[in-house]
């Protein structure tokens, strides 16, 4: 994986939406998965903090600019807002979630439906990420009266969130008809693909079919055969060109999506969880990757899906790392100060989109 935000993002961090088609987990453990434990207070603590710091730092046209800006940053922390419980539509939150979805939806291109914006080689992520924060926002964010009486220049654009959702997916689906692979990269024209990418995009798309938008099978089938074909003998997937030898963020990309996709039987699926699940047992190794937060935000949720009481042991590390990491402004921006970070925004709500898998609140978060 390359290792500047170009080839990252622009990545419910968190694959949301989706998860709510996961596969069910076996009986014993649903309702447990669901229900059972009290989400740890510290967890509950950071998570608070950081969304108070996403409130701050969120300007007067509802988007977030430190570092990284763009629909699929600004859908980053729409997530993480629909993640903590509260009310989207009467809760605390109410007003930055419809400001956040009035500049996604006002910087989607109106007849292509693409989400990327002039964002240079983050545009394919921006566009997953986008898709997905749409399509958690869809069902659950009540957007009559999203829009307000500006001018009339800008009818065009009032969308609703279901209009906007079917243009970004029409656009994805587009892109992989094109490409000779059936995936993604930075482009939509792009004739090449890379699992990073491919998985942001894929998520936004199992998110949005999972909201009842239609999808066609063949994109879905065709993404993760190629997904499948990146994964290695040993289970590490790889992220560009030939299989295996990838970051543990892409074989825990492939984990989500197969998990996600329903396709858990597949000799691929069970070799890459393995590997990751071996991977997992120190939590320190995630720490060694470029991009930490990006590698933790598609490992919990992975290993979530994939084995959840490796999901579980490997959490109490998480959560112990993130509350050592988060700044007093309830930021995780040290990541950037030190290197391989992304910025306040993006460093902030990947962190706590990890840490989200505990209130399984969201739809992706259920088994």
């Amino acid at each position: 994986m390359s290792v500047t935000m170009r080839t990252l993002l622009p990545a419910r961090l968190l694959a949301w939406a989706v998860v709510v088609g996961a596969a069910g987990a076996a009986a014993a453990q649903g309702p447990l998965v669901k229900y059972g434990d009290p989400v740890p207070r510290d967890v509950r603590e950071m998570y608070d903090a950081g969304i108070r710091y996403l409130l701050k730092t969120q300007d007067a046209s509802g988007v977030w600019k430190d570092g990284q800006s763009g629909p699929g940053v600004t859908g980053m922390a729409v997530m993480v807002l629909l993640a903590s419980g509260e009310d989207p539509n009467f809760g605390p939150y109410r007003e930055p979630l419809r400001r956040a979805l009035r500049s996604m939806i006002t910087a989607q291109d109106p007849d292509t439906g693409f989400l990327g914006g002039n964002t240079g080689h983050d545009s394919m992520y921006q566009h997953g990420f986008g898709m997905l924060a749409l399509a958690e926002s869809y069902g659950a964010v009540d957007d009559r009266g999203l829009w307000g009486t500006d001018d009339a220049g800008q009818r065009s654009r009032r969308r609703s969130i279901g209009q906007a959702l079917e243009l970004a997916v029409r656009c994805a689906v587009t892109s992989a008809k094109r490409n000779p692979l059936g995936a993604w990269r930075y482009s939509p024209d792009a004739k090449d693909a890379d699992t990073s990418v491919t998985g942001a995009v894929l998520m936004g798309l199992l998110a949005a079919r999972n909201a009842g938008i239609e999808v066609p099978d063949e994109t879905i089938v065709r993404a993760c055969k190629y997904v499948r074909s990146m994964t290695g003998p040993n289970g590490q997937v790889g992220y560009s060109g030939s299989p295996g030898g990838g970051s543990d963020a892409v074989t825990s990309i492939a984990v989500l999506v197969l998990s996600i996709a329903r396709q858990k039987d597949t000799p691929e699926f069970k070799r890459a969880l393995q590997y990751l699940k071996g991977r997992s047992r120190d939590n320190a190794q995630s720490a060694m990757e470029g991009y930490p937060t990006y590698t933790r935000y598609y490992r919990a949720q992975a290993l979530f899906q994939g084995d959840v009481d490796a999901w579980d042991k490997w959490n109490m590390g998480l959560v112990r790392e993130l509350k050592s990491m988060q700044g007093r402004d309830g930021s995780f921006a040290g990541f950037a100060n030190r290197g391989g970070g992304f910025g306040g925004t993006v460093d902030t709500s990947l962190a706590l989109l990890a840490l989200a898998v505990n209130f399984k609140f969201k739809p992706i978060y259920e088994r």
